[in-house]
């Protein structure tokens, strides 16, 4: 009786089989460029300027290997789509881009790009992946997405894999792209939060003088989150600048819809991360019951309601974008999110320039032992690597090289190194020679400048106390969670105890809600990079 279905399956399955080998033959035909001649000389200077005024006038060699110009501009794409979707301009959209008309110049090939609005982008690119239908080729996101979008992405070929940029990715950025064993997303940025201060105020005479006054203590660099509090706070409402118009003391990611729970985690991460205590600081991985209402993210989270009396006007309500204008034009003394503020205030036209520097984030005093569940005072700092822009293939595209090309191109060492200077597009650095102070003097920065940027950075991956960005199924949950919690507390709706008790229970709802298991899986590949193992 079961001879006839049997038989059929096999039809079907050889129809099947028929179908893929056509189809993958017709995906190679696709795929596989033709060669012609190269638009390019080996070490030929590259500049942005034929793109636009906005571009800086800066000049850079282009690096010999497979991602150049020269070695791109070989290939002949004529007759070929790329379909890439990314984020709003500017902030990794205007890069996105540029590199696409850049590519469609010296290859012939057409790349369409979609920009699309933080809070639309998980949506867009996932439900599509999920109904088996992937609307783009490549995919810009951010890189604690991974839980959600890995089963749809392809694995990066070996031989972009061999490639000299790829090889000079940090550990650290290299194992963000990393997941279950495979690299599944194309490193092009790497960020962390840490500390931005203006040193033409912290180094002044006379603001020192009036500091030791006013605190009887020295106008320094905050080491501490209490630190930054009493400064920002001392300078709020005050003309440093001499123009007639009040300077503030802090600017911070707040908005909820907009990166406010990665500035809470910066504001948590010396309290909640023991260099002794073992095994998450989001969950605890034996058990997955939520940590984020323990003590050391309360005690957080009364710090930053605290400090919204150092904040600008509006400063409620700001975004990404408002907190790297407040900082990088000047009105504000320190802020504590990505490179972008810095980078901001180091733009050639700033009146800040080389006035600023940079330091690690803020630490404390004391750090919470949640296995003993009690106090320890004891100085504590964990940088906070927070997400990153990645980029991805589809697992599903046919247009897999031409993508991956596309990739090896927008991130090779000339583009990379011109995408640095540039504030707005929120590539920040993410290989070993972008922490060569030499490359940023060269820029125009002081040595100082240069020196602080890059030990700071650099110090960030030789730390053995890091915190990672939650990467599991469904994050944007949660994040979405821990940001309507934040801002609960920062309206006076909720004290900050009972909203990060609403967010843990609703990170339990979350949790049984997608599968434990599941979950759990995941978030073992988080303990793994936070306890350096």
């Amino acid at each position: 009786m079961r001879s006839r279905p049997y038989t059929g399956l096999v039809a079907v399955a050889a129809v099947a089989a028929l179908t893929a080998t056509a189809c993958t033959a017709q995906n190679q035909a696709q795929e596989k460029p033709k060669e012609k001649a190269a638009l390019f000389k080996p070490g030929s200077e590259i500049s942005y300027k034929k793109y636009g005024r906005d571009y800086p006038a800066t000049k850079v060699r282009d690096v010999s290997g497979p991602c150049s110009y020269e070695s791109i501009s070989r290939k002949d794409y004529s007759g070929q789509t790329l379909k890439i979707i990314s984020h709003a301009v500017p902030v990794i959209g205007e890069p996105t881009q540029l590199h696409a008309k850049q590519f469609e110049d010296i290859t012939g090939g057409k790349v369409e790009v979609v920009n699309v609005p933080f809070g639309e982008l998980h949506q867009k690119i996932l439900t599509p992946l999920q109904a088996g239908q992937p609307a783009y080729d490549v995919m810009f996101y951010p890189s604690l997405w991974i839980g959600d979008m890995a089963p749809y992405l392809a694995p990066v070929p070996k031989t972009y894999l061999d490639t000299p940029g790829m090889k000079d990715v940090t550990k650290a950025y290299m194992d963000v792209a990393t997941w279950n064993g495979k690299v599944v997303q194309y490193p092009v940025d790497g960020d962390r939060h840490y500390l931005k201060v203006r040193t033409d105020v912290l180094e002044d005479p006379e603001w020192q003088a009036e500091y030791k006054k006013a605190t009887g203590k020295d106008l320094e660099i905050p080491k501490t989150w209490a630190e930054y509090q009493q400064t920002a706070a001392f300078f709020s409402g005050k003309d440093v600048d001499g123009d007639g118009k009040p300077n503030y003391g802090s600017a911070e990611v707040t908005k909820r819809d907009d990166l406010t729970f990665s500035a809470f985690i910066s504001r948590a991460a010396p309290y909640v991360k023991n260099p002794d205590v073992k095994g998450g600081v989001f969950f605890d991985v034996k058990t997955m019951k939520p940590l984020i209402n323990t003590p050391g993210f309360v005690r957080a989270l009364d710090d930053m309601v605290k400090a919204k009396s150092a904040w600008a006007p509006g400063g409620a309500n700001f975004g990404l974008g408002d907190e790297i204008f407040s900082f990088g034009g000047g009105q504000t003394l320190m802020s504590y999110s990505w490179d972008d503020a810095f980078i901001q205030a180091q733009q050639p036209d700033s009146r800040i320039r080389n006035k600023v520097q940079a330091a690690p984030l803020p630490g404390s005093t004391e750090v919470y032992n949640r296995t003993t569940k009690s106090w320890e005072k004891k100085a504590n700092q964990a940088p906070y690597f927070t997400w990153g822009w990645t980029s991805a293939v589809a697992k599903a595209s046919r247009h897999q090289q031409m993508a991956f090309d596309y990739l090896c191109f927008f991130s090779n060492e000339a583009n990379a190194a011109l995408d640095l200077t540039i504030g707005r597009f929120g590539v920040n650095p993410y290989r070993y020679a972008h922490f060569d102070p030499a490359f940023w003097e060269e820029q125009g920065w002081d040595k100082n400048v240069a020196e602080s940027y890059v030990l700071t950075l650099s110090g960030m991956e030789k730390s053995p106390n890091r915190v990672f960005d939650l990467r599991v199924p469904g994050v944007n949950q949660y994040m979405s969670a821990l940001a309507n919690g934040v801002a609960a507390a920062l309206a006076g709706q909720s004290s900050p105890q009972q909203a990060l008790d609403d967010v843990a229970k609703e990170w339990s709802k979350i949790t049984d809600q997608i599968g434990k298991d599941k979950v759990q899986s995941a978030y073992r590949n988080v303990v793994a990079l936070e306890d350096n193992s």
